[in-house]
C-alpha cells in the first residue's frame, strides 16, 4: 500500500509578495534575497533567449563559465547585487530602481 502525500495548499505568496519573507528570512535578507532572483532571472532568461552556450556568455558578461552555471542554477549566495547588475549592463540590460 502506498503512503498517501499531502499535496493541499497551506499558503500562496502573492504576485508582489516575497517568497523569501514567506519562508521566514528577517525583512531586510528577504529583500536583498528577492532583488538577487530577480536579477539572475533576467540574467537567465537573456541567455536563453540569445541561445547562447554558457561559455559563450561568459564571455560577453566577463565572468568565468562556472559563474555562469550558478546563476542559471540559482545560486545567489555567490553574488552580489553589485555584480549582477555589471552582468545585465554588459547584456545590454539597464537596470532601475524604484523605492515604494
Amino acid at each position: 500500500m502506498m503512503n498517501s502525500i499531502d499535496t493541499s495548499i497551506v499558503h500562496i505568496t502573492t504576485e508582489n509578495g516575497n517568497i523569501f519573507k514567506d519562508l521566514g528570512f528577517a525583512p531586510e535578507e528577504a529583500s536583498k534575497l528577492k532583488i538577487k532572483a530577480q536579477l539572475m532571472c533576467q540574467i537567465s532568461e537573456w541567455i536563453k533567449e540569445k541561445q547562447l552556450k554558457q561559455v559563450d556568455a561568459s564571455n560577453i558578461l566577463h565572468v568565468t563559465r562556472p559563474r555562469i552555471s550558478d546563476i542559471m542554477r540559482g545560486k545567489s549566495g555567490k553574488f552580489s547585487i553589485d555584480a549582477l547588475v555589471d552582468m545585465l549592463e554588459r547584456a545590454g540590460k539597464h537596470v532601475t530602481v524604484q523605492v515604494s
